[in-house]
């Protein structure tokens, strides 16, 4: 049995919740951190809709490293290394949908820091999800297994975020909304951000799979909304930024080797000189032999299910890929643990045991 700390409980915090309470008799739920009052104090139960657990919610972050736990699920809107290595030095190991898919490419103060936290807490720590994650990282290196050799790999996904009903992330973390002249890679903190670890999961492939790459590059190509939208309540201004291509290039001697590229909208207005894949993900390797599978996670594809059924799905997958893995967290040698040195992870317990 594994004790474990949710660490943010936001739509994947919520899901990983639920999952402990519902299905996994290997982990327990012990703590949680919160960062709102309204949440201070509340019983982790009655935060997902159901009965009380015993177990209470904190925004106290000392409270948090002073448990005794295995490991914390750490699931934030933002992220900081400061937080991961005040928990690896408590003697927790971490596991995150947030940031550290590939250290070896993290900046160098920031991965000498987390790994003298890991050496004091003799503790390890694994980023992943879904993209970056799975899709941008599992899924390639288990296709390349099929692989004489490989040209190229491209990640390509496509969604539109009026369904998603977080405005917080959608306008103020991405910047929807704004002037389509301030969006860039490094335009805002968080901008800055969510691209290093597109870029880290280019370099990622590049360096597992022997690429050689010379260099990560990181463009955008931000489109201005035709008409008014209303999005949760939230307004989208005409001539505001509605659409935002984003494309991360490892190249070698010029040439493009991994990329993995964005197309992100708010109000489905879909500019006509982009291209047109389905919705969802599509891999696409081109070698001997080349391989394109394509990834859509949906609430069910027998049942009817609402939107926000379907949008929660994503959210499910993202939580999962990183809950499944702690038991492989936690028993990892200290230090950094990434999808490829883990072993294969999987949910042994995905069909449900006979009672």
């Amino acid at each position: 049995m594994y004790r474990v700390i949710q660490w943010g409980t936001g739509a994947v915090g919520v899901e990983m919740m639920a999952a402990i309470l519902d299905s996994r008799s290997d982990l327990e739920l012990v703590g949680a951190r919160v960062y709102s009052d309204a949440k201070d104090g509340a019983d982790l139960g009655e935060l997902l809709g159901r009965a009380p657990i015993g177990v209470r919610a904190t925004t106290d972050a000392d409270a948090i490293l002073a448990l005794d736990a295995d490991c914390v699920l750490y699931t934030p809107r933002t992220a900081r290394v400061d937080d991961v290595c005040a928990v690896l030095a408590s003697g927790k190991n971490v596991a995150t949908t947030a940031f550290m898919f590939h250290p070896r490419r993290m900046a160098p103060v920031d991965r000498d820091r987390v790994l003298a936290a890991c050496e004091a807490g003799a503790s390890s720590v694994h980023g992943s999800g879904l993209n970056p994650g799975n899709l941008s990282g599992v899924l390639p290196l288990a296709l390349s297994g099929m692989s004489r050799r490989i040209d190229s790999i491209t990640l390509q996904e496509r969604a539109d975020w009026s369904v998603y009903e977080s405005t917080g992330i959608t306008f103020d973390n991405m910047a929807f909304g704004q002037p389509v002249d301030s969006i860039g890679p490094t335009s805002t903190e968080f901008l800055a951000f969510n691209s290093s670890i597109f870029s880290e999961q280019v370099w990622f492939l590049g360096d597992a799979l022997g690429a050689d790459l010379d260099e990560v590059t990181a463009d955008v190509e931000a489109v201005a909304a035709q008409r008014d939208h209303d999005i949760f309540g939230h307004p989208l201004r005409a001539g505001t930024t509605a659409g935002q291509r984003w494309s991360w290039k490892g190249l070698r001697a010029g040439e493009t080797r991994v990329e993995i590229e964005t197309l992100w909208t708010v109000g489905n207005e879909y500019p006509g000189h982009w291209p047109t894949p389905r919705h969802g993900w599509t891999l696409t390797i081109e070698g001997d032999p080349s391989m394109q599978t394509h990834f859509v996670s949906l609430a069910s594809f027998t049942r009817a299910a609402e939107m926000a059924e379907h949008v929660r799905s994503a959210n499910v997958a993202t939580a999962m890929q990183v809950l499944n893995a702690v038991p492989a967290v936690c028993e990892a040698e200290p230090g950094f643990a990434t999808s490829a040195s883990l072993p294969l992870i999987y949910n042994s317990e995905a069909f449900g045991r006979q009672p």
